[in-house]
């Protein structure tokens, strides 16, 4: 049961994909190409067999995935296999339409709005790949061998791999827009986080309180707010002591924390960020608040 759920296959998924793989590729042809800044891994590349040998990544793309992809796939799931497939042929479909598409975006030769732009749309484009379980292929295949047969993590063979392709993009490009480049791969990996970690942000609070039931009954019933109930012991008197564990929105987090304030004014308040917040109250259908309660 567990496996068929994790090799589920949704559509979903695919859509934003393919949604993701067109705004990487748009980065790609109309910022990346079109002023020269150079990238990282596979795409990376395909930037310097473009800037060489005007070899076209639409193509470059799948002829150099596909023999990855068909020597990794022992190391994926058949879901990350049908993904992966997905993404890097979309990916490069969408490299193929970009640039029949006569889009021009005139910035005056300006290489740090270029950086950016190019951060901006291709970062926001593969995390939204990476967040629905897909890669456009390449060097995550090539970090998945190392780490499976030398032991070396995947986030220290990814950055190598980038580095090397990078220094090799000096055969054509100059040192002034490889400075660029660097910018962009910032801002590009910048936006990849933050969607990766969730663009709901949330507040967790710990609360320790010698009046942790009247807080308990306060926040739910005038914040309409869960609390979990953590069973804790004082390092000095060693007596069990409860901790009050709450999420709130970035909003809600000056109402606790005046009415914990107002109940204890001695209470210990630890206030820490949570990336993204998943379920009742933040994703899923909350009770509505209302200004007037009816009495009895």
């Amino acid at each position: 049961m567990t496996n068929k759920v994790e090799e589920r296959v949704r559509l979903f998924d695919l859509l934003m994909i393919a949604i993701g793989a067109a705004a990487y590729a748009f980065a790609l042809i109309k910022f990346n190409i079109a002023n020269q800044l150079a990238d990282g891994g596979i795409s990376g590349v395909t930037l310097i067999l473009k800037g060489v040998f005007n070899f076209n990544p639409a193509y470059s793309t799948v002829i150099i995935n596909i023999p990855l992809i068909i020597f990794g796939y022992r190391f994926l799931g058949k879901r990350a296999i049908i993904y992966t497939l997905y993404g890097t042929f979309m990916l490069s479909v969408f490299l193929w339409i970009w640039q029949q598409v006569p889009i021009s975006i005139d910035l005056h030769h300006d290489l740090f709005l270029a950086a950016i732009g190019a951060g901006i749309t291709g970062g926001a484009g593969s995390g939204l790949v990476y967040r629905y379980g897909g890669t456009t292929g390449g060097t995550d295949i090539i970090a998945r061998i190392f780490e499976r047969f030398r032991g070396v993590p995947m986030g220290q063979t990814l950055l190598w791999l980038d580095i090397l392709v990078l220094f090799f993009s000096l055969v054509y490009i100059d040192i002034r827009h490889m400075a660029y480049t660097l910018l962009y791969s910032y801002v590009f990996s910048r936006l990849v986080n933050f969607i990766l970690s969730g663009t709901y942000a949330a507040k967790g609070v710990l609360i320790v309180s010698s009046k942790s039931q009247e807080i308990v009954d306060q926040v739910m019933t005038v914040m309409e707010r869960g609390v979990s109930i953590l069973h804790g012991e004082g390092g000095y008197s060693h007596q069990d002591r409860p901790m009050l564990y709450i999420v709130v929105s970035p909003s809600e987090l000056h109402e606790l924390q005046m009415l914990v304030g107002e109940l204890d004014e001695n209470a210990f308040m630890t206030i820490f960020d949570v990336n993204e917040a998943i379920g009742e109250g933040f994703t899923y259908a909350r009770p509505n608040r209302h200004l007037f309660k009816h009495a009895g």
